[in-house]
């Protein structure tokens, strides 16, 4: 694996960091401070982010022109697809019955960051895409097993009830060096990724708005 798609990402993951913010949620679900109906929002919520996700992951894989890069978005949607009977799980360990979860209202600072997923798929930008997620990959997989252990010690939620967070906490080594590979080949066709940095920060920006806007329910 050569050096310059890991030396992209940490030129990126540099930028994102020096926009500052915060989850304020996580560390609330850690130490059981978080209130259950944030907990039943954020299982809603997240509803709406995998099957709009999805969606986007399959339609930028139908975009991709490189073949690492098509098949890392099919392996994210595939996770996606996976992700959707546990998410339903944690629902249900949250008190929703799934026309509770159906009912719910989106909240406009939880889907902000889908909305621009599907923004990248509309503009046609796979590798804006692929660079900006994978810059933005180890943070979503910290949260989640952070969630996973609080709701284990602090909620009493059982494995079912924690499935959902366990899935993406768990390493994904194939999967990382999918991506990195997906990357190498994509910069080795010509781009140029300098105007990629702005939706890396985008991205990131839209995800911690997520986590903390159910902060402000918690």
């Amino acid at each position: 694996m050569g050096h310059d798609e890991q030396d992209l990402l940490a030129r990126v993951r540099v930028e994102i960091q020096a926009e500052g913010g915060e989850n304020r949620l996580v560390p609330l679900v850690a130490s059981g401070a978080a209130a259950p109906r944030a907990l039943a929002v954020l299982a809603a919520e997240q509803h709406h982010v995998i099957s709009s996700d999805w969606r986007a992951f399959l339609a930028l894989a139908a975009q991709a022109t490189e073949p690492a890069e098509r098949e890392f978005f099919t392996a994210l949607a595939g996770g996606e697809g996976l992700a959707t009977a546990k998410l339903a799980d944690f629902a249900a360990a949250c008190g929703l019955s799934p026309d509770e979860v159906a009912a719910h209202r989106p909240l406009p600072g939880c889907q902000a960051y889908p909305s621009y997923v599907a923004w990248l798929v509309l503009n046609g930008d796979p590798h804006t895409a692929l660079l900006a997620i994978l810059a933005n990959f180890a943070e979503w997989g910290g949260y989640c097993a952070a969630i996973a252990a609080g709701l284990r010690e602090h909620y009493g939620f059982d494995d079912a009830g924690c499935a959902f967070f366990d899935f993406f906490a768990e390493p994904a080594p194939d999967l990382d060096e999918l991506g990195l590979r997906a990357l190498r080949e994509v910069l080795a066709s010509g781009w140029s990724p300098e105007r990629a940095f702005g939706p890396a920060r985008l991205l990131h920006g839209f995800e911690l708005m997520f986590w903390n806007t159910l902060a402000e329910l918690a």
